[in-house]
């Protein structure tokens, strides 16, 4: 029987998957009814985003196991890389 993240990775090619990874940043911000999370990620350039309808414990230190996607969000008129998370646990 196949986990869930095996089947969220079949269906869709163009998700990846990173286990035991450690935060080295977590910061929440709040935008409409959305808090917006961003990570850093040990060795990793880009940032990963995800949103919450709730304030979440902070992440700096923990290892994460992640599923993402590559996207483009456009700040202040230049195109910057960054990780949508479709699936975050604490390793």
């Amino acid at each position: 029987m196949k986990s869930p993240v095996d089947k969220l990775l079949t269906k869709h090619q163009n998700l990846t998957h990173t286990e035991h990874i450690k935060v080295v940043s977590h910061t929440q911000r709040e935008q409409d009814d959305w808090y917006i999370n961003t990570l850093m990620l040990e060795n990793i350039e880009p940032p990963f985003k995800y949103k919450r309808k709730k304030l979440y414990k902070s992440l700096t230190g923990q290892y994460i196991n992640l599923t993402y996607y590559p996207d483009i969000e456009l700040v202040a008129n230049f195109e910057i890389e960054i990780m949508k998370i479709v699936r975050i646990k604490v390793a």
